[in-house]
């Protein structure tokens, strides 16, 4: 059971970052993509429909965590604590940002929030990065199953370390570019016109810089965790994970060639789940590796709650999830095709 969940977690994990991914990777590559205010707006109606819907499955993951290993839960919000509440700000600012642009039809106020705008969602692309590079890693956790780091020390990657070293601020920055791309894809998808032709040319170089990235990522990333090359070793039919994130990207270079943009966004989908349910099967049974002693590892066993807790928690979670997923299709069916760019408008009406 506990290895069921723990599936079940990572796999709405993996929906929240492809769902929530590109409209923050929207946001970044929006500053480059889109030109006058107008253009800023029509950025804004095409996650409109659907941005505060892509942030349920976080919350939702949040408490499919909370509900199947409290453990890991009460260990990872602890410590994690002023990280997550800079991601809290960030996450308010960007809600805030997308509310009020569209409250005064100003020059200076809609730029304003359209900094925030990408601001707070580029730095929450680099601060789920560094989550993730800091659960890869390791903590150092102790006997009682806590554990503290402070923001950074000197950047090195080894013990002692911080949430910031040089491994997490690698996967952090490859998380920027990745949803970027991604992001980029969406907007060739939902945009009209010259600004489609924008987002094709911009995602082309992001598309190398992502390839460059991973190769880079996966390397250290071996290097600094063993558990990865050691359970690939262990469990050959795992390298099907990165196989899918490989073709993934090789797909994205295709469709963008074929103009096929639906798929080279569904290709940018499959890179991202790839890449993350290769993290989660290397680490497996571990929920929460420790540094430096490997034995005081938090496994999804210990973590867990009990087994009646899980089987009730089951029974509530799947008509959960299909009410979820199905709002979800019914959203993104209602909204689909491309938005207009209303040239005679500073805000973004409609938005929310």
């Amino acid at each position: 059971m506990p290895t069921l969940w723990f599936i079940l977690v990572a796999w709405m994990l993996a929906m929240y970052v492809a769902l929530d991914g590109f409209d923050l990777g929207a946001a970044v590559a929006g500053r480059f993509v889109a030109r006058t205010p107008a253009e800023h707006g029509a950025v804004l109606r095409s996650i409109g429909p659907v941005w505060d819907g892509n942030e349920v499955w976080l919350v939702a993951a949040g408490g499919t965590l909370f509900c199947a290993f409290p453990a890991l839960y009460a260990t990872s919000f602890s410590g994690f604590y002023l990280s997550l509440m800079m991601v809290l700000w960030l996450l308010i600012g960007r809600g805030v940002a997308i509310e009020l642009r569209g409250h005064l039809a100003s020059p200076v106020w809609c730029a304003f929030w359209d900094a925030v705008f990408f601001v707070a969602s580029g730095l929450l692309c680099l601060f789920f990065g560094v989550a993730l590079g800091n659960v890869v890693r390791g903590v150092p956790l102790g006997p009682d199953g806590q554990f503290f780091l402070p923001l950074w020390t000197d950047f090195r990657i080894g013990v002692p370390t911080g949430i910031l070293d040089g491994y997490t601020l690698l996967v952090g920055v490859a998380a920027v570019v990745a949803l970027a791309l991604h992001g980029t894809l969406w907007l060739a998808l939902k945009l009209p016109g010259e600004l489609e032709a924008r987002a094709r040319r911009l995602a082309l170089p992001l598309w190398g810089a992502v390839v460059l990235l991973t190769a880079a990522l996966t390397a250290v990333s071996f290097s600094v965790q063993a558990l990865l090359p050691r359970h690939l070793a262990e469990r050959p039919w795992g390298y099907a994970f990165p196989l899918l994130a490989v073709a993934g990207l090789a797909g994205v270079a295709l469709n963008l060639r074929r103009r096929a943009l639906l798929a080279a966004f569904l290709s940018s989908c499959a890179y991202l789940f790839g890449m993350l349910s290769a993290a989660a099967f290397g680490l497996y049974p571990y929920v929460l590796p420790a540094l430096p002693d490997a034995a005081a590892c938090l496994t999804a066993t210990a973590a867990a709650t009990s087994e009646h807790g899980l089987r009730v928690a089951l029974a509530w979670w799947i008509p959960g999830m299909l009410l979820a997923s199905g709002y979800t299709a019914y959203v993104y069916r209602s909204f689909a095709g491309k938005v207009e760019v209303e040239r005679d408008d500073f805000a973004s009406e409609g938005v929310s």
